[in-house]
């Protein structure tokens, strides 16, 4: 995945609002990158521009080789329905749903029988630790849990990046370590390709790398490779940042 150029201007009360001046970015198949920033620094907006929730005001959005910037309102739900994985803060799982069809929901809007998926699913939930919670409905299960089935929905179908908004905003410390930690399991044992945005220094040291935004710029790189050094993280940060 990569961008170039990225800028997003919003018109807000008859101002010009400049909430991304100039982004580039390469996000490596198989890496799992960090973008940290203060509140208005543009981190959830290019996470929105990278997912094809919003267009760009200029620049180019490339993943797979497809421009998103590029493709119809309708052709950017579909590619990022089966080519994306997208995790929220709050979930988003539907409650009258069980934690195994919530899992199978995108091959279900294919089309695609519970039936037909059920091998996937149960490989999943597996992997998130979840087996035994499959038959549960959201408001059975705990934020931690309900994040846990939001990471196998995402990865059903195989995508080719993994979008993460701020996922440990609703959890504690236990579960936010959890998560962050299956995250970076995910990128170094079977190539998923992930990008995160948090502002908690713990969560970003988990990653390959942490791109911190400014006023809507990069203004600098770490690399903590995974060291779990949330120290090391965020005296870099302050440093760039600050």
């Amino acid at each position: 995945m990569s961008v170039r150029g990225l800028e997003k201007i919003y018109d807000s009360s008859g101002r010009r609002v400049r909430a991304l001046a100039g982004v580039d970015l390469d996000v490596p198949r198989g890496a799992f990158f960090a973008i940290m920033g203060a509140s208005g620094s543009g981190k959830s907006t290019l996470l929105h521009l990278v997912g094809g929730l919003t267009r760009p005001t200029n620049g180019q959005v490339l993943v797979e080789g497809h421009d998103l910037a590029g493709l119809s309102d309708r052709a950017r739900t579909v590619f990022r329905r089966r080519r994306m994985g997208i995790i929220f803060q709050d979930y988003n799982l539907l409650p009258t749903l069980t934690a195994r069809e919530n899992v199978a929901l995108p091959m279900l809007l294919e089309g695609t029988s519970l039936a037909a998926c059920e091998q996937r699913v149960n490989e999943l939930l597996a992997a998130v630790h979840l087996s035994e919670r499959a038959h549960h409905r959201p408001d059975a299960l705990s934020g931690g849990e309900q994040q846990r089935v939001a990471i196998a929905r995402a990865l059903l179908n195989d995508p080719a990046i993994v979008l993460a908004d701020e996922p440990t905003g609703n959890l504690d410390s236990k579960q936010s370590v959890e998560i962050w930690a299956l995250l970076r399991r995910f990128a170094s044992e079977q190539g998923k390709t992930i990008l995160m945005v948090t502002h908690e220094a713990a969560g970003a040291a988990f990653a390959d790398r942490v791109i911190v935004l400014k006023d809507g710029r990069v203004v600098g790189t770490l690399a903590p490779q995974g060291s779990l050094d949330a120290a090391l993280v965020a005296t870099g940060y302050q440093q760039l940042a600050g």
